[in-house]
């Protein structure tokens, strides 16, 4: 019996509401809670504190592949992307603008969550046969739990998420953007794509982490330069756009325009997820990364990546909504009479104020797409590698390269529910490993803090970033 592809489409959309609207969001927060409890807020009071060990601390002399900055930045390309522009468009336009409000919430929760599993991924990390580290859930799920087979679960899913979403869906993108703005053909771009991807994946993480460590920062101070120009052209009307966040996400929000109106549960159900999309904390991609940094003590990269989740989400999404807010153009239509949604949406907003500056989110898009690749490379070969062997690598870096240039070329209708569900399937290994180790994460964060505490005391504060 044939399925089509709309009954296909259909069937994996009811999946991915069940799994994302019913399971994952209930347990996400719920464990942010847990957690946040359980270490007593520490992702408020260290903060600050995390954000200056992410851009000043350096550990050199420390075991690792990559510096902190390095590793940070990998994981920040592979979560800061289509979710910070285009997912949060989504989000208002299905769940109005209190959708923000709950974005901020599951990313303040979302953090401690980050610097748990960024803490299990450094204390369970080993070093493979080429001497470079391995972390993250499948190493602290065997080796703390002893479950491989949970283990090689989130392994699977991981590998096949890097494949799908990190890899296909974004060069995806990456075509039709550069078709919108140039009419460059598909194929080209992917070419050009695989043939950029396979120079960097050859040099492994090192090669990884320099890429990352200068494209990450300009193509997000690009973004946010444009974002700010916009908001101080509309300063006025910033205080009521605020306001009206904080209104609607517990009122809902009216019909106005194209756009239907919301009720508080769906500025709520879209607001957690497309907040977690933006930022990953939970899924288990983001430790992986981690792993490899260079570091004396695992909490001090456990902080460092806790930031990534606040610059993804506190204030890149947050600076694309207010863009859209102060802009008007929520519940506008196109010149073919569709309603504007995802990045055409956040396109229109950056254009009624200043015409031609649409250029930048579409270079954001482009950039942001290509460093969801990269760092995605990364992620889908350590789990392979996990599963496989270090033999596997040279095949597995042939087989995505490919995979790059077949997303350039193919329709994805059917790609981006399957995305959710693979991410979903990929966050419960690590879900279950983080409750289950939380005693462990406990202890090690104690110890942690007390030696902050020690070292603050015997040095001055400057002297330790």
């Amino acid at each position: 019996m044939q399925i089509s592809s709309e009954t296909l489409v259909s069937l994996l959309t009811r999946v991915d509401l069940f799994l994302w609207g019913k399971v994952l969001i209930f347990l996400l927060v719920l464990l942010g809670l847990f957690l946040t409890i359980r270490l007593k807020g520490m992702q408020f009071r260290y903060l600050i504190y995390s954000l200056k060990l992410a851009f000043f601390r350096k550990d050199d002399k420390a075991q690792g592949d990559v510096s902190h900055f390095q590793a940070l930045m990998t994981a920040l390309a592979a979560t800061l992307g289509i979710g910070s522009i285009a997912g949060v468009a989504t989000a208002v336009v299905a769940g109005g603008m209190g959708a923000i409000f709950w974005m901020w919430v599951i990313a303040l929760l979302g953090m401690v969550t980050r610097f748990s599993e960024s803490l299990l991924a450094i204390k369970y990390r080993i070093r493979d046969r080429r001497q470079e580290m391995c972390g993250g859930p499948m190493y602290y799920i065997e080796r703390g739990l002893g479950w491989k087979w949970l283990a090689s679960a989130f392994a699977f899913f991981g590998a096949l998420s890097a494949f799908a979403g990190g890899n296909m869906t974004q060069s995806n993108s990456i075509a039709y953007a550069l078709y919108d703005l140039l009419l460059f053909p598909h194929l080209w771009t992917g070419i050009v794509l695989t043939a950029l991807t396979a120079l960097v994946l050859l040099g492994g993480i090192k090669s990884i982490g320099k890429v990352c460590a200068y494209l990450v920062p300009f193509m997000a101070l690009f973004y946010f330069l444009g974002g700010i120009l916009i908001l101080g052209a509309s300063l006025p009307k910033l205080p009521a756009v605020f306001w009206h966040i904080f209104r609607t996400a517990f009122t809902g929000q009216a019909a106005v325009g194209g756009f239907l109106g919301s009720t508080v549960m769906t500025a709520i159900q879209l607001g957690v997820a497309r907040g977690i999309s933006s930022n990953e904390a939970g899924l288990g991609s983001a430790p992986i990364a981690a792993a490899a940094a260079k570091t004396d003590v695992p909490g001090r990269q456990a902080l460092i990546s806790m930031s990534g989740v606040f610059i993804s989400t506190i204030i890149m999404c947050t600076l694309t909504g207010l863009v859209i807010g102060v802009t008007d153009v929520l519940g506008s239509y196109d010149s073919r009479g569709f309603l504007l949604n995802g990045s055409p949406l956040v396109m229109q907003a950056f254009r009624s104020l200043f015409p031609g500056s649409e250029i930048i989110v579409a270079v954001g898009l482009i950039l942001f797409g290509y460093s969801t690749i990269v760092g995605w490379a990364y992620y889908g070969e350590k789990c392979i590698e996990y599963l496989a062997g270090e033999r596997s690598i040279r095949f597995y870096r042939l087989l995505f390269c490919g995979f790059v240039l077949l997303g350039a070329l193919l329709r994805m209708e059917i790609v981006w529910p399957l995305v959710d569900i693979l991410n979903g399937l990929m966050a419960l290994p690590n879900l279950v490993a983080l409750f289950f180790l939380s005693r462990v994460i406990t202890i090690e964060s104690h110890h942690f803090f007390a030696f902050l505490k020690q070292e603050k005391s015997q040095a001055p504060f400057s002297s330790i970033l």
